[in-house]
């Protein structure tokens, strides 16, 4: 025997607009029927978090899949897939669609060259089916909008909880931070990894979704803004800092990036912390506790 739950969501043109939307959501375990052969319109994830089974794409190819795991299903692209029929598996899905797939497709989010991607934990993407599952209560006014609030949180839950991501973060994502400051070229930086400049291209991209290029200079201009927020430095100085020796060549850099000026952002943003701000990230659990005023 086997247990299946599953609800359906039609949203209207204005919710796509958010960039995701919920179309269905699943909850099933057990010996369950195969799927297909079939092909979809939309994007749908299958958490295995229990037992196994298999999955043919179009290339008739039938790939194993152990719990816990992820089955991506793309659209346009022929799939069949089934549980084990003697054991099953424990199983939750989400059809999603929107134009922000195709930007996290871009990112990695989204992988269709690779449709079983094995887990190293299910729970977390788990929990966010769950709370879309618990959205789909009758007469929930917010259905649609958190429902897709819920996907975004899904594709996030299940690019950290790929079995080959560093739990503690990629370790050349954080050499680059690094060394982000300091003026090397990426051929340099490649060299310092003992790889090629390809080689770090493909790691990075697989990583964080783009060049390192495009990495060197998020964590560069996230620093200028912090001191451009947080401190009264020039901003040659705050261009020294985070790895410019030209002040205009950066001055042009970070408006072309930013949309405004450092200037600009500056007087937009400017809170002078007498010492710079705190590096230990507070407990959002656990904030400090403010004394009463007394009287």
């Amino acid at each position: 025997m086997y247990h299946t739950w599953m609800r359906y969501f039609t949203p209207g043109p204005v919710h796509h607009r958010l960039g995701l939307v919920c179309l269905g959501v699943g909850l099933q375990h057990g010996p369950l029927p195969t799927v297909g052969p079939r092909t979809l319109d939309h994007h749908v994830a299958v958490v295995v978090s229990a037992g196994g089974g298999w999955y043919r794409g179009a290339d008739g190819r039938r790939t194993a899949v152990t719990a816990p795991a992820l089955i991506w299903l793309t659209p346009g692209t022929p799939h069949h897939y089934g549980a084990d029929p003697g054991t099953g598996w424990d199983e939750a899905f989400v059809d999603f669609s929107g134009p922000a797939a195709a930007t996290y497709t871009e990112l990695g989010y989204i992988e269709p060259d690779r449709p079983v991607v094995p887990l190293s934990d299910a729970a977390p993407a788990r929990a966010a089916i769950t709370r879309i599952a618990r959205a789909a209560r009758p007469g929930n006014p917010l259905l649609e909008v958190e429902t897709g609030a819920a996907v975004h949180e899904l594709l996030v839950a299940l690019r950290r909880a790929r079995a080959d991501t560093n739990a503690d973060g990629d370790p050349v994502l954080t050499a680059l931070a690094r060394d982000a400051f300091q003026p090397l070229s990426v051929a340099e930086h490649a060299a310092r990894h003992g790889m090629t400049p390809a080689e770090l291209r493909t790691a990075v991209r697989r990583a964080a979704g783009c060049s390192p290029k495009d990495y060197l200079l998020t964590v560069r201009l996230g620093r200028a803004k912090e001191l451009l927020a947080a401190t009264e430095l020039p901003v040659s100085a705050v261009a020294r800092r985070v790895g410019y020796d030209d002040p205009a060549y950066f001055s042009r850099l970070f408006t072309r990036r930013v949309g405004t000026a450092p200037i600009r952002f500056r007087e937009q943003q400017g809170r002078s912390v007498p010492g710079g701000w705190s590096n230990r990230v507070p407990d959002p659990e656990h904030p400090p506790t403010i004394p009463p005023r007394s009287v």
